[in-house]
């Protein structure tokens, strides 16, 4: 389905959330950006499922956690009958952020963090990042392009290869991604054969959030993925996901790349931040590294992807068609950095055929 687009100048927002407080401050937030306008508020699924057929909106927020009907249950039975843009409003819990992962699988957008303590004050403080991935949200894909319809461990999903790791630990593959970047790293990550050359990922999200994602990531592929460490050899066969803390290095030690993790600060308003992960592979790495931007809003990972590219580096974009947002990707390919821009679900081909083309080239 083609990006929704506001009507007029305005993009008509419905708040669902049984807290009357957090109706209360995410309309009162959402109300005072000019291009934004709330058109109805909900207690609970059943009453926002009538406001929907009424209002028509562009974008929903939507808690997770609600009397009558969960907000799983009921995002399960829109994406299926009336798609739109959702921007799941998440608690930073544990079980909140499998919850939430399982919220994008199904075809949300976006997800915002509920505080844990003084949730007035702590969304106000959020204000930026809620209204900029609403805006987001009102020009996303939905539903997206189903990248799980192949089992992930089936014969069909994974890639075949070589048989041995490609150059040992010489090659590696750096990933970023934001916004519907989870679905995109899975699409691409599950075609991964068990020999593929180590994966470092920066996926825009919370600390609470990437260790969760990072598990199920491990139960989906071939390869193994973890939350990364500071100081771990990048082993083969082996994904390293940033943590939310953090941002993602990578540096040589003798003949091995090994994970350096630093509390820099922010970088494009990120930490981690994709740019950073980008320009570390170009210097350690330089032409042995190969760089993946995937979807997401902003401009995190263009910058860093041409330097890559410049230390001769290749380089893959998704491309515009199976982004769910097309802003990082868009910015990479405006600045010259990508090499090619390919569907999601064509990436990891791609990229495995040019590792093994140059291990031809230099047998």
């Amino acid at each position: 389905m083609k990006p929704r687009h506001a009507v007029g100048n305005r993009t008509r927002v419905l708040i669902v959330d049984d807290s009357a407080l957090v109706r209360n401050v995410l309309k009162g937030v959402i109300g005072a950006e000019p291009d934004l306008e709330v058109v109805g508020v909900a207690p609970d699924p059943i009453v926002a499922r009538e406001m929907i057929r009424q209002l028509n909106p562009d974008v929903i927020t939507l808690d997770i956690e609600m009397p009558r009907m969960d907000g799983i249950d009921f995002l399960e039975r829109l994406m299926r009958l009336r798609p739109t843009p959702v921007i799941m409003v998440s608690s930073l819990s544990e079980r909140g952020s499998d919850v939430t992962l399982r919220a994008l699988e199904l075809g949300a957008v976006d997800f915002v963090s509920k505080p844990k303590l003084g949730i007035a004050d702590g969304l106000k403080a959020y204000a930026e990042e809620i209204t900029e991935k609403i805006r987001a949200a009102a020009g996303a894909r939905v539903p997206r392009v189903n990248l799980a319809a192949v089992p992930a461990r089936s014969a069909d999903a994974v890639l075949s290869f070589t048989g041995n790791p490609v150059g040992g630990t010489e090659k590696i593959i750096v990933i970023g991604a934001s916004t519907g970047g989870t679905e995109a790293i899975k699409a691409v990550l599950s075609r991964m054969p068990a020999d593929a050359p180590g994966i470092l990922v920066t996926q825009h999200m919370p600390e609470s959030f990437t260790k969760s994602f990072a598990q199920r990531l491990d139960g989906l592929c071939r390869i193994a993925v973890k939350e990364a460490e500071h100081g771990e050899r990048v082993l083969p066969g082996h994904a390293y996901v940033a943590p939310g803390h953090s941002h993602l290095l990578v540096r040589r030690s003798g003949a091995s790349y090994v994970t350096e993790l630093s509390q820099g600060p922010p970088v494009n308003r990120h930490r981690p931040s994709v740019d950073v992960l980008f320009r570390s592979a170009a210097n350690v790495a330089g032409r042995n590294a190969i760089g993946v931007i995937l979807t997401g809003m902003g401009k995190d990972g263009a910058a860093g992807m041409l330097e890559m590219k410049q230390a001769g580096a290749p380089t893959f974009a998704q491309d515009e068609a199976t982004c769910v947002v097309y802003g990082m990707p868009r910015e990479a390919v405006a600045m010259g950095a990508a090499d090619e821009v390919l569907p999601v679900q064509d990436i990891a081909g791609r990229v495995l055929a040019r590792l093994a083309k140059d291990r031809a080239f230099r047998i």
